[in-house]
């Protein structure tokens, strides 16, 4: 048996998985897996900064010819790209459905529900993978057949994302100040802190929810600073007039000794240097109104660096008080634009952030505890291995079930 699967983007999430379909096709000569692009555009940035082992295993895994009859084809992508897609993209399933022996789509969503025509899409196809328990509840109770729907969570490459093998990134060397005096970065003064988040600068990620914390817990004075490692999503690049005009327009209050730093880091990181940059941050913040998975998030765990984020949707398949520090919400809020418009998702408490961000300035030995605990439960959980064989048995129970049928 062969399996073919078709993602979208050439991210870090999608190369996870590779890794799993070659450790999979190692141990099961019944199959063998080929790849190819589908959605999204490639990006440059991101191929060059593989290492030299991924690239020839994605261009080794491209070259593989998959019998159309024996397949089972996996899309990796939101079902508006599914066949026919919605807009102009490459589709998957590549021919339609019919002529595969089974067609996955691999998916998830960020609001508390899929909207009609998703619905529809979910239910061409022979199974639907999720990744949390989240999100088999939000597509069940939406419409999609639950005979579909199973749970495949994510994985994370606790070898790569391994401390231990990584020297920290030089974080004033790439970052731009734009809001707050960098005068502390050169004295022997207290700003050894560092508060670090991921994202792509839409409203979803809470940015604002971050701002407005960080900025009414702190000062000059506490010696802390805050990198914002961002790209642009739908908008332009002007993060440092975006951040000033939010404050400016808020009721925050300067404090007379200053607002504490805000860096902006808006250049690529490569692959090989995102360890690197978690190894020089001290916690990673994120609150979130709703995320799929949360890779950064699970990075970071798997660097041993406790995180605070949003307690709903995808990371509430991994986060405990134990391993990290989950943020409530004040309440559900109503989404007012875009595709998913009417949907629902979460407010994040400015307040509880607020708190939870000064505890793990003030107890940093309970934080490396949390933190220490978050590698080892992505390790248990999550791990590449791990993650590999709930990939194997339901690719074999697939092939055992359809044995005969085509």
């Amino acid at each position: 048996m062969e399996q073919y699967i078709s993602f979208n983007g050439l991210n870090s999430l999608t190369w996870t998985l590779i890794l799993e379909g070659r450790d999979s096709q190692n141990g099961n000569p019944s199959f063998t897996m080929g790849i190819n692009q589908h959605g999204d555009q490639e990006i440059l940035e991101f191929w060059e900064g593989l290492p030299m082992e991924m690239r020839k295993l994605a261009v080794e895994l491209h070259r593989t010819e998959c019998e159309v009859e024996n397949t089972i084809v996996v899309c990796h992508s939101e079902p508006g790209a599914w066949y026919p897609p919605l807009f102009q993209t490459v589709p998957c399933p590549p021919t339609g459905y019919g002529h595969f022996r089974h067609v996955i789509g691999r998916t998830m969503f960020e609001t508390d529900r899929l909207n009609i025509e998703h619905v529809r899409r979910c239910n061409q196809m022979d199974s639907v993978w999720v990744p949390t328990n989240f999100h088999v509840s939000a597509f069940v109770d939406s419409g999609v057949d639950p005979s579909k729907v199973v749970k495949v969570v994510q994985p994370v490459d606790v070898k790569f994302f391994d401390p231990d093998k990584y020297m920290l990134l030089e974080l004033s060397s790439r970052g731009k100040l734009v809001l707050g005096s960098n005068s502390l970065k050169s004295s022997n003064s207290n700003t050894k802190f560092v508060f670090l988040s991921i994202f792509k600068w839409e409203y979803r990620k809470g940015w604002d929810v971050l701002l407005l914390a960080y900025l009414k817990e702190f000062s000059y004075g506490d010696g802390v600073v805050l990198y914002l490692l961002t790209n642009p999503y739908h908008s332009d690049r002007d993060f440092g007039d975006k951040i000033v005009d939010f404050v400016e327009d808020s009721d925050l209050v300067k404090p007379v000794d200053g607002w504490a730093p805000i860096y902006v880091i808006d250049s690529h990181i490569p692959h090989v240097d995102l360890p690197r940059l978690y190894k020089a941050a001290d916690v990673f913040v994120l609150p979130s109104r709703g995320e799929g998975w949360g890779r950064p998030i699970v990075e970071a765990m798997a660097m041993s660096l406790p995180v605070i984020t949003t307690n709903w949707s995808g990371p509430t398949e991994y986060l405990t008080e134990e391993n990290s520090y989950p943020l409530p919400v004040d309440a559900m809020s109503e989404v007012f634009e875009g595709p998913f418009k009417g949907h629902l998702w979460a407010q994040p408490s400015v307040d509880r952030l607020r708190v939870l961000m000064r505890r793990v300035v003030s107890t940093p030995e309970e934080a490396k505890a949390k933190g220490r605990r978050a590698r080892e439960d992505m390790i248990s959980r999550f791990s590449l291995e791990i993650v590999a064989g709930i990939v194997t048995d339901h690719v074999l129970q697939i092939l055992n079930k359809t044995a005969g049928i085509m």
